[in-house]
């Protein structure tokens, strides 16, 4: 799984600090100018449109993504629950 996050977003913040993203199999990619290829893969998901709109988006290992805050807390605190 991939989140999709940007510097001084508080919602992106927010989850990196609530669960250990690590241990959940979640790899960041932070967006912003000196990154461009978290730009490319976030295209390749056909996710750009979005992210201009909101982040954090959670890309899961099926390739659907995830685009509201609430719902990617309930999804990641769902994945500790079952492990």
């Amino acid at each position: 799984m991939t989140l999709f996050t940007k510097s001084l977003c508080s919602a992106c913040q927010e989850i990196q600090k609530d669960f250990d993203l690590k241990t959940l199999g979640v790899e960041v990619e932070e967006l912003g100018p000196d990154n461009p290829d978290a730009l490319a893969h976030l295209a390749w998901h056909e996710l750009v449109e979005i992210a201009e709109k909101s982040l954090p988006i959670l890309v899961l290992n099926d390739l659907s993504a995830i685009a509201d805050t609430d719902a990617i807390k309930n999804y990641l605190a769902e994945r500790i629950t079952r492990h």
